[in-house]
């Protein structure tokens, strides 16, 4: 079991959050669970025409279905929304929290990346404490 626990969600696809969130809740002893959700940076093409809003709504918004997963889980978790690319951010909550588990949900993969997703294939390869990734 485990003690801390990172649930990194992506906000877009709230049916794999349906499935992780009971997981961590299994797998917690007494600790805590971190709810994450990483809202990715815009390319700087983009930027320059999208107004300065769109990035602090998508964080808002990011929040907001956390906090709602973890009321309709009823699980007592932090709600954590960072803002980057999600691979280098989930795995730098991670340390920050000194996790020992990160569960994400990971998509179906295309041929560049074809066991796991680009995200959870760079969390497993570069994380420092035990990787749960959902299929």
């Amino acid at each position: 079991m485990y003690n801390t626990i990172i649930v990194a969600i992506d906000v877009t696809t709230p049916e794999k959050a349906e499935r992780i969130v009971p997981r961590a809740k299994k797998l917690l002893r007494g600790g805590k669970i971190v709810l994450l959700a990483v809202v990715e940076d815009l390319p700087g093409y983009v930027l320059a025409e999208v107004p300065a809003e769109v990035s602090r709504d998508a964080r808002r918004e990011a929040e907001a279905k956390l906090v709602e997963l973890r009321r309709h889980h009823d699980v007592a978790a932090d709600v954590e929304v960072r803002q980057g690319t999600p691979a280098r951010e989930i795995l730098s909550a991670a340390d920050a929290r000194k996790a020992d588990l990160i569960i994400l949900a990971s998509h179906r993969p295309d041929f560049s990346n074809y066991f796991l997703g680009a995200t959870a294939d760079r969390i497993v390869r570069h994380a420092q404490c035990s990787v749960l990734v959902d299929r």
